[in-house]
């Protein structure tokens, strides 16, 4: 045999497998016949798990074959000493063994699991087995596994397996739900392994044999499907099987009319058939027709225009897996009508029709429907909580709790209530965010719903904790004892002592020391060999604990003792001394805590980190005696800091101990549960949970146990789950004191199920060792509660609300890569009964007093609060009224002339009057201040929604869209003419499209005005419309905007809005796929999207609105409205967002939209370009700007010239996409009116498509009658005499995609409304407002001006700002270049493309090269770059053409950019070293700009040579 390092002398192994290879040897590597495994047989002469192989093999193989699939086994044997006893041996290593097993067989792993394995002879293993057939048949293979391959095969030592064979106890299963039944027949399938044929052996069952499935036995449950899942397995054999008999043929069964209508009122579609069905996980393949059954969760409909048929595709599962179904059914008939009603998300059906391949996805689907069936709704789990009392659950998690836990409060508070219980508590991890959904759901009727106990499961530090425990009287020159233990493990109980070393310091020297290795008569474990390099053979002859721990305490005596993290080894010491009959309680000093803080700047706090930062020497780490004596040296120099400070008795150094930020960031953490029993409690919640985000935060947000009691009032406090303070303790055996200090903190204590900790029992790290100590802790907690008369309660620390539910907790956790994604612990919200079964060994008084009684009383202490206010709280600014209202009038008379026309007042009055009385004033002042001081800034702003449906807006200069009829009016002298004939022909379009007029009275140029939006498109017919004024500012100026609010209402009274990034669809997509992937399961795209639906909607982060700004009242606290955070948690930025999203609040509070937008930024550069105003000098009815709507002419080029694109629209925004330059062509705009109308349309949703362009193209409608934007809907139904309040009822309906009721139908068709715009009414999902259109149009319009007229300076503009895919090397080395790389890249951009399709960044490229192609059809170009002329993110005008700006260069990022600029600026370069020292760019930048040619003939170095003179 030769060292693994031989054998493989290229391996680099980790540091964690180091000492692992250092004791191996290899016996041999074999190859399998196809190259696809290679084995290694290695010989170990120390003892490791068998996950440390495992490991071991996975680094091999990717070291050896990287990514290549070859696999990699490395099957261990041991050479051990005689110290191990088979019992040892077996303890150790029987963690592994149940792994492996569990791989090989679950019943046979069960079998070792549960059955109280013992050694009643050294080399005698008894294990209990249930009598049954099943396990007889495993037994002699188990045997064989046991005795020949683990024992003898591995360990080279014999041993004998005995079953102890035990009655089985049949469980009853008469009453078992159905299911239950399926997937008890799951399991039975999984299991089938297991059994031998009748002929063959148990050999097969496990390693070595073949696996031998045999059927599952066939279950058929009671009554009809209506109940269940009926005939589930029977019926699926039964179908399968039938594939053959009745193959597919081809026939289009779906467009046959022949099929007779069934007597059976529940058919909804073809025949009637029998409810005889398969099983979806049983449908795996291309077959004959099948029977399904299940839950329809998702949907869609299309219309194929060129058959008249209507396409049903949709997804149903039975809950053990889904499939696509799809249904052609052609023409209109009832029979379509009834399914259209019938089919929809959540309808339960059965269907028939056979399987087949899509021929769209390669995916196996239902099609070839030949009958369906409506079916009663089964769930997969349908657990009913029948108690007469019910319990509350105090501890629930919802989607809130960071990628953590799945179920929303909306759907556990419809679980709570139909169960029947009185109250729950939200409580997620940090955090709040889930209360305004809970309060959603309860507060339109409280009464009937249960009551919503606000809470949160918060991250406690105890920094009340003291520095120094029990001080007395003693002084830092006292004696101290400073002392290190190694164990072979965490827990004082469960593992052993195996070193001791200590030092003992008198004056601050050292004057005696202790060193004793102690055998802990079990085999160490290999980790912990790795760890410490103690060894079974260094440790053999050594004493026991018995004998060195009363030497250790002697050489203790009465001195204080220090230790590095002193709660561990003091909980050893403390848990061996109470077993051999001594008290120990001596005065101690932990050097972490004082690490804290005496050194408060360290980031960790480990022994290597402190020794480092202190100067002291460390060898040997994690030997005891070397760690105590680097201890004491950091003691040393502790001592003296804590002199220097004036600290020298020890209650002078506990006093150090106060809590500060620094610390407290730096401190463990707990669980605690905080629940607001009050208004005051919820404002102080608010309080602790904005501080624990703004001051606290590292990792998470912190609650410092000080700030918890100073703002206790109203709040009740749980002592929390395993994580909390009260059970960890008793995890670590503190002493009674310290358990009895913790716990009279909480006003509850908290016991859950023992299944919730069962992951304890795996680990070393903890001290329970069987599920019975699971339950003496939880006695425990329930006496220590009777003892403190503190009320203890029985909760199910829910993370999701059914069993079956974790599965999108797993694939959320596998997506995130935890370790123990397949692990999950049955956090499910559990009824009453199943709770009083749980906590049942607490005898049924004491059970129902946790579960039932204790619960409801701490419920009933919490009184109904809302999380958010329900009153209004807009800011007050003095005047405001007044002030708006003299802008008004300020604005009119200036336009309008004194007085005013008629028209002009009423509508003035009637807006300022709704307005005013409203209390929305305030809200107009506001942006009309942001407006202005924008204005001032030099750029202009765009309003955004219906705010400029307002008059009001446009007097106050909000908005630049008057929302007035058409009318004329003259600059000069005021008059005006909204009456004539010319303004009533144009009424619903706009102004700007009215032919010229010359003023009749002073002979000046009318100016043509108005785009006739009502103002009840804004606020309503009543004006109480809550007003939503949206702006979008320069993306330049937007920062400056948002710096201005708090010139308006002053400082701390405006914080940004804060938002809550929830797990998106895509990426859950990839959670869940990748999880089937791995374990090597295939599942079908519909069934990954039903899993995927479970895991969306989970909280990852938090946020900030791009514009949102929250505005607070003077004299009101943020508390009472919302907590405060940062955006992210970034502990490192100013900015303090909301906790609750804003719209939780937006009710309550003002928030500004201050929005930043591309189009003003770029008007704001072509004005500094061109020196024109873009308000004043650019004319709304240019005809060579239409023009562009309608041709290239404008422009010079033609339509081959621009790869056939036939308008002048191209980088204009709203126009300029492929998509909406087709709408314009179809759409055949006249005018600005149309324009808008097309801007509309184009925002829209199932506006265009399907609706207004099939009723173009067929004639029925023209881009001026068809329904465009919301306002026309209102507009049109008035002017065919419909009541105004019922039209703008239905208008509001409409355009949220809400269609139309029957009533609306009927009066529409009354007044004769036409057919086509009911039937565009009902299409419609989102509507686009006249004003938002108008606002945009008026910049494109602007943006095209200069495209026709400063063609460089729009290039430029564009390129600089509106450009993200441009390319110096494809766009700027001539047009030949450029339309080669076009034509390259068109060669993939095509629908459907799945080989080689665009990357987003070639599709932006493609978007820019064309207008980069169009500027040079039109005779321009580009200059190269200048390093001393160019910019660093601008495009400029130079000699007639336009350099790009440095950032265009593929690579090339803006802060690189700005330093070559900045170097170029103090003198030119000499050479290339020059460059790279002076710009500070590297190698590689350095190249690729002289692989351009932009560092011209630059030499490498500085310095000369004799060929430079030459």
């Amino acid at each position: 045999m030769k060292t693994f390092s031989e054998v493989f002398p290229n391996f680099q192994a980790t540091a964690a497998r180091e000492a692992l290879v250092a004791c191996l040897l290899v016996e041999r590597v074999v190859v399998s016949d196809d190259m696809s495994r290679l084995t290694v047989c290695v010989v170990s002469r120390s003892f490791a798990e068998r996950s440390a192989f495992q490991m071991l093999a996975e680094e091999l193989r990717e070291q050896l074959f990287g990514k290549r699939k070859i696999a990699v086994e490395v099957r261990e044997r041991f050479q051990l000493s005689g110290d191990f006893s088979l019992e040892q041996l077996f303890q150790a290593y029987r963690e592994s063994l149940l792994e492996e097993l569990r791989k090989r067989s679950l019943l046979a792993a069960r079998i070792l699991e549960q059955g109280k394995a013992r050694f009643p002879a050294p080399d005698v293993l008894v294990c209990n087995v249930e009598d049954m057939a099943l396990n007889r048949h495993v037994i002699p293979a188990l045997k064989r596994y046991l005795e020949d391959e683990v024992f003898q095969g591995r360990c080279g030592m014999k041993m004998e397996f005995r079953p102890n064979f035990v009655p089985y106890e049949k469980k009853q299963l008469a009453e078992a739900p159905a299911e239950a039944l399926v997937v008890r027949k799951k399991e039975q399938e999984d299991e089938g392994f297991f059994l031998a044929d009748e002929a063959g052996s148990a050999a097969a069952i496990l390693p070595g044999g073949h696996e031998s499935a045999s059927a599952a036995p066939q279950g058929n449950a009671k009554g009809s499907e209506k109940s269940d899942h009926a005939h589930h397995s029977a019926a699926g054999k039964e179908n399968q099987g039938s594939f053959a008999r009745d193959r597919f043929r081809g026939e289009r069964h779906e467009f046959s009319r022949s099929l007779r209508r069934s007597e059976n009122p529940d058919v909804l579609y073809g025949r009637d058939f029998e409810d005889v069905f398969t099983a979806l996980s049983d449908v795996t393949e291309v077959g004959g027709e099948i029977t399904i059954h299940g839950k329809i969760f998702e949907l869609d409909t299309h219309f194929i225009e060129k058959s008249g048929s209507t396409l049903f595709v949709f997804s149903i599962t039975d809950y053990t897996d889904s499939i696509a179904v799809k249904l052609f059914v052609r023409g209109e008939s009832e029979e379509l009508d009834r399914l259209k009603a019938e089919l929809k998300v959540g309808a339960f059906l059965r269907i028939r029709g056979a399987t087949t391949i899509d021929s769209r996805d390669g995916e196996l689907i239902l099609g070839s429907v030949r009958g369906m069936k409506k079916a009663e709704p089964f769930e997969e789990s349908k657990r009913e909580d029948h108690a007469r009392e019910k319990r509350v659950e105090l501890h629930c998690h919802t989607k809130m709790s960071d990628l953590d836990a799945v179920s929303s409060a909306r759907d556990i508070i419809r679980q709570v209530k139909r169960w029947g219980m009185e109250a729950v508590a939200i409580t997620d991890h940090g955090n709040l965010q889930a209360f305004p959904e809970a309060w959603h759901a309860v507060s339109g009727d409280q009464e009937n719903n249960p009551k919503i106990i606000y809470g949160v499961e918060g991250y406690l530090v105890d920094d009340l904790k003291e520095l120094v425990i029990a001080p007395g009287d003693k002084t830092l020159d006292d004696t101290f004892v400073v002392f290190d233990i190694e164990t072979t493990g965490f827990s004082p109980r469960k593992n052993r002592i195996i070193e001791i070393g200590a030092v003992k310091m008198e004056g601050g020297k050292i004057v005696d020391r202790f060193s004793q290795f102690v055998n802990p008569e079990l085999p160490i474990p290999y980790r912990i060999e790795q760890l410490t390099g103690i060894n079974d053979a260094m440790v053999r002859t050594a004493p026991t604990i018995e004998t060195v721990l009363p030497d250790f305490l002697a050489f203790c005596g009465d001195a204080a003792v220090v230790a590095h993290n002193a709660a561990f080894d003091t909980s050893f010491i403390r848990e061996n001394a109470r077993s051999q009959g001594f008290s120990y309680a001596p005065t101690i000093l932990d050097t972490v805590s004082l690490a804290h803080v005496l050194l408060p700047k360290l980031n960790r706090y480990k022994l290597d980190t402190v020794a480092k930062a202190l100067g002291v020497s460390l060898e040997n780490h994690h030997r005891a005696v070397n760690d105590a004596e680097c201890t004491a040296g950091i003691f040393q120099k502790f001592v003296e800091m804590l002199e220097e400070k004036g600290a020298h008795h020890l209650t002078e150094v506990a006093a150090l101990g106060e809590s500060s930020e620094a610390l407290i960031k730096k401190m463990n953490s707990y669980h605690v549960i905080i629940l607001a029993k009050n208004e005051l409690g919820r404002v102080n919640l608010y309080r602790l949970i904005s501080d624990s985000h703004l001051k606290y935060f590292q990792k998470r947000p912190r609650i410092p146990k000080s700030e918890l009691q100073r703002y206790r009032e109203g709040l009740v406090i749980g002592s929390a789950c395993a994580a909390g303070e009260l059970y960890q303790a008793l995890l670590r055996d503190a002493p009674e004191e310290e358990v009895n200090r913790i716990a009279g903190f909480y006003d509850y204590l908290e016991i859950q199920p023992i299944a919730n900790n069962l992951f304890m029992l795996e680990s070393d790290r903890y001290a329970p060792d069987t599920e019975e100590d699971l339950r003496n802790l939880n006695r425990r907690i329930v006496a220590i509660g009777d003892a403190l008369q503190k009320p203890v309660v029985a909760t199910c620390d829910v993370h999701f609300l059914n069993p079956e539910d974790e599965i999108y907790r797993r694939m959320i956790f596998f997506g995130n890569k935890y370790d123990d994604a397949d692990k999950q612990p049955p956090l499910y919200f559990r009824t009453t009964e199943e709770m009083l079964k749980e906590f049942s060994y607490l005898g049924p008084e004491k059970c129902e007093e946790v579960v039932i009684k204790n619960t409801q009383k701490i419920a009933r202490m919490v009184e109904r609060i809302s999380p958010v206010r329900p009153d209004k709280c807009p800011p007050v600014i003095d005047r405001s009224d007044e002030k708006l209202t003299e802008l008004c009038y300020g604005k009119a008379y200036a336009q309008y002339g004194n007085p005013l026309p008629d028209i002009v007042k009423n509508r003035l009055e009637k807006e300022l009057s709704s307005i005013i009385k409203n209390g929305f004033a305030v809200m107009y002042i506001i942006a009309q201040e942001l407006v202005k001081h924008s204005n001032e800034e030099g750029y202009l702003v765009g309003s955004r929604g219906s705010v400029g449906s307002s008059f009001v807006a446009y007097t106050a200069g909000i908005t630049e869209v008057n929302p007035l009829p058409p009318h004329y009016v003259c600059p000069n002298c005021q008059y005006s003419d909204f009456d004539s004939e010319i303004p009533k022909q144009y009424a619903g379009t706009a102004g700007c499209d009215m032919p010229d007029q010359v003023c009749p009275h002073c002979g000046a140029k009318l100016k043509k005005d108005g785009f006739d939006i009502p103002f009840e498109t804004f606020l309503g017919f009543k004006g109480d419309k809550e007003p939503d004024i949206d702006l979008n500012f320069s993306g330049e100026n937007q920062s400056s905007a948002h710096a201005y609010t708090e010139v308006i209402f002053g400082k701390g009274q405006t914080f940004r809005a804060g938002t809550v990034g929830t797990l998106a669809e895509k990426t859950a997509f990839g959670y869940v796929k990748n999880y089937f992937e791995e374990h090597g399961m295939r599942k079908r795209k519909c069934e990954i999207n039903r899993l995927v639906q479970g895991c969306v909607g989970v909280r990852r982060t938090t946020g900030q609105h791009p514009g949102g700004i929250v505005v607070l009242p003077k004299g009101e606290s943020i508390y009472s409205f919302t907590p405060l955070q940062h955006p992210a948690n970034d502990v490192n930025t100013p900015i303090i967002t909301t906790h609750f999203e804003y719209h939780a609040i937006d009710h309550n509070l003002l928030k500004l939209d201050i929005l930043g937008h591309q189009d003003p930024t770029m008007i704001r550069m072509l004005q500094d370009l061109t020196q024109i105003d873009p308000v004043r000098d650019i004319p709304l009815d240019s005809p060579e700007v239409m023009s562009l709507f309608q041709s290239t002419e404008a422009l010079g080029v033609k339509p081959d010239d621009i790869l056939g694109c036939q308008l002048g629209a191209l980088g204009i925004p709203e126009f300029g996409t492929d998509f909406a330059m087709n709408m314009v062509i179809e759409a055949k705009p006249k005018g600005f009116s149309d324009l808008v109308r097309i801007a509309g349309l184009a925002h829209g949703t199932d506006v265009w498509q399907g609706n207004a362009e099939v009723l173009i193209s067929e004639g029925t409608a023209t881009i001026q009658t068809a329904i465009c934007t919301r306002d026309d809907i209102m507009l049109s139904l008035i002017h065919w005499g419909m009541d105004p309040q019922e039209s703008f009822k239905i208008m509001e309906s409409v355009r949220k995609g809400k269609g139309l009721t029957p009533e609306w139908e009927a009066h529409m068709r009354e007044h004769e409304v036409p057919d086509w715009y009911i039937w565009s009414c009902k299409k419609i999902k989102y509507m686009f407002p006249k004003a938002h259109a108008a606002a945009y149009v008026m910049m494109a319009w602007r943006i095209g001006y200069c495209k026709i007229f400063y063609p460089l300076a729009y290039y430029a503009a564009y390129f600089s700002i509106r450009a993200t895919g441009f390319s110096y090397e494809g766009m700027c080395q001539g047009k030949e270049r450029l339309e080669f790389l076009l034509s390259e890249l068109k060669k993939r951009d095509y629908s459907g493309n799945r080989v080689n399709p665009l990357t987003p960044k070639e599709e932006d490229m493609v978007k820019d090269g064309r207008i980069a192609q169009e500027m040079y059809a039109r005779g321009f170009s580009f200059l190269p770059i200048d390093l001393y002329r160019v910019k660093a993110k601008q495009f400029t005008i130079q000699d007639g053409k336009i350099m790009p700006a440095l950032t265009a260069i593929d690579g090339l990022g803006e802060t690189a950019a700005e330093q070559i600029v900045l170097a170029a600026a103090e003198g030119e370069f000499i050479s290339k070293d020059d460059f790279r020292s002076r710009s500070g760019v590297g190698q590689t930048i350095c190249d690729l700009l002289d692989k351009l040619g932009i560092l011209g003939n630059l030499p490498e170095s500085n310095q000369l040579s004799l060929f430079d003179l030459m």
